[in-house]
């Protein structure tokens, strides 16, 4: 039986076949956060000289690159990305999302943003039913932290500060255990108005175009034509 992290690695493969083909010597690739991005990161770096930069969602992932001999651009210098690569903390058959356990949500949010394509790349364990069991983060400016906790109860939440965190943006992270999301779309909307939150990791409004899911008897891809 494969481990996670075999799983994790069969995934970062499949992402990493799929993309090539795409890239050229002109290419910018859009780089997401996590423990399954960074295998993804490993293995794009051996074709550095395939395409020409990177735009990172983190501080991490933009160090990583840099390590393998990637170039990193910041993305205000970057118009278009044929691809986004990322994981997920979970993903249902809609390809909808709940990202952020790395902290980095928002960030993923923009440079998914400016990608003509987003692939998420996870393990089986990942795919859902119903998005919630694991805790929704929001990223909220520091001054509105408490407003934005009694907001989210009111959502009928339970907000917990990530404690000692603090992200990229020099904002802080709450983690929203107990939601019940039976509109994904319609909840990130409805958080994201709430004043003081920055993004929350709701990935539904903009959900991912293709899912590579590493299973025990291989990759399992959806595709949002197909499972919308």
């Amino acid at each position: 039986m494969l481990s996670q992290q075999q799983l994790k690695q069969q995934a970062a493969d499949a992402a990493l076949e799929l993309v090539l083909p795409m890239l050229d010597s002109q290419a910018i690739i859009g780089v997401g956060t996590g423990s399954t991005a960074d295998l993804f990161i490993d293995g794009l770096a051996r074709h550095a000289e395939k395409f020409f930069a990177a735009a990172a969602s983190s501080e991490r992932s933009a160090q990583r690159l840099t390590a393998g001999g990637v170039r990193v651009l910041d993305l205000n210098l970057v118009k278009t990305m044929p691809v986004y690569v990322d994981g997920a903390d979970e993903i249902n058959n809609r390809l909808q999302m709940i990202k952020g356990g790395g902290g980095a949500l928002t960030r993923e949010k923009i440079v998914a943003s400016v990608a003509q394509k987003f692939i998420c790349i996870a393990d089986e364990s990942k795919l859902v039913n119903k998005l919630g069991a694991f805790a929704l983060p929001v990223e909220v400016i520091p001054m509105a932290r408490e407003a934005v906790a009694r907001a989210m109860t009111r959502l009928g939440g339970r907000p917990v500060l990530r404690s000692g965190f603090v992200t990229d943006n020099g904002n802080e992270i709450l983690d929203v255990h107990d939601l019940v999301i039976d509109d994904a779309r319609t909840l990130e909307a409805s958080i994201n108005n709430i004043a003081g939150v920055v993004t929350n990791g709701l990935f539904a409004l903009s959900a991912a175009h293709i899912a590579l899911l590493a299973t025990q008897n291989g990759i399992l891809r959806l595709d949002s034509e197909v499972s919308a």
